[in-house]
C-alpha cells in the first residue's frame, strides 16, 4: 500500500508556528481533512495552514459536533475514521489537520481510537497552546525539581484543587464558558498564596496558567 495518513498538528493559531515537517507534509498532501466547530463554518485550523497547502490537494471540511448527544458524535468519528481509511486504501496522501498538538485534548484522538497504529499512519506533533502562551508572557513552566501538571478545566473542582496544592505549575485547559469558576478558584488560591497568570491566545482563547510562588 502506498498511501499513507498525516495527522498534522497546526500549533497554537499562527500560520509561522507549525512544524517544517507539517509544511512539507502539506505541500504534497492529496486530500486534506479539516475539522470546523459548525455544519458549513469555516476551520481555524484550515484558516492557519491554508498558505501551505499544494495546489492539487483536495480540501474537505467536516463537522464534528459539539453537543452532548454521545451518539452524534460517536457515528461521525466513525464516518471520518473510516473515509480516512478508505482514502489511504486507495493510494492517497491523505491528511488530518487540528489545532495545538494532535495528541493533547485533540479531536484526532478519538479518530485514532477508531483507526489503530497501522504503519502508514504518522502523526506530526505540534506547539501546544501553553507553551506559546508561556514563551509569550515569558513565564517559565517548570524548573530543575518542580513539577507540571496540565488540568482540563471540566474535571470537578475538588480535583483543580488537588492539583493546585500538589505541583509548583498548573495548566488548565478548556477554559472556555468556565472562566468565571475558574477565575473565582484561583482568586481564592491566591489569598493562599499561588499566583495567576491569565493570557490570551488567539486559537485556544483563553488560557491559564498557575504557577505557585
Amino acid at each position: 500500500m502506498s498511501g499513507k495518513l498525516y495527522a498534522l498538528s497546526t500549533g497554537p493559531g499562527a500560520a509561522d508556528l507549525i512544524t517544517v515537517r507539517a509544511a512539507r507534509v502539506l505541500g504534497k498532501l492529496d486530500i486534506l481533512y479539516a475539522p470546523a466547530g459548525r455544519k458549513g463554518g469555516d476551520s481555524l485550523a484550515l484558516s492557519i495552514v491554508r498558505e501551505y497547502i499544494g495546489e492539487r490537494t483536495e480540501v474537505r471540511c467536516c463537522h464534528f459536533p459539539m453537543s452532548a448527544d454521545s451518539a452524534e458524535k460517536e457515528a461521525v468519528w466513525d464516518e471520518v475514521a473510516a473515509a480516512l481509511v478508505q482514502e489511504v486504501e486507495a493510494g492517497k496522501q491523505v491528511g488530518f489537520i487540528t489545532l495545538g498538538d494532535a495528541m493533547l485534548f485533540s479531536t484526532w484522538v478519538f479518530l485514532l481510537q477508531r483507526i489503530g497504529s497501522p504503519e502508514w499512519l504518522e502523526i506530526v506533533p505540534g506547539v501546544t497552546s501553553f507553551a506559546a502562551i508561556a514563551a509569550r508572557s515569558k513565564t517559565p513552566l517548570a524548573m530543575e525539581q518542580q513539577s507540571l501538571a496540565v488540568i482540563s478545566c471540566t474535571a470537578p473542582e475538588t480535583e483543580i484543587e488537588q492539583a493546585l496544592r500538589q505541583h509548583e505549575s498548573l495548566v488548565l485547559m478548556k477554559v472556555y464558558g468556565r472562566f468565571p469558576r475558574i477565575k473565582a478558584l484561583l482568586a481564592k488560591k491566591r489569598s493562599a498564596g499561588c499566583r495567576a497568570d491569565d493570557v490570551r491566545s488567539h486559537a485556544a482563547g483563553r488560557a491559564v496558567l498557575a504557577p505557585s510562588p
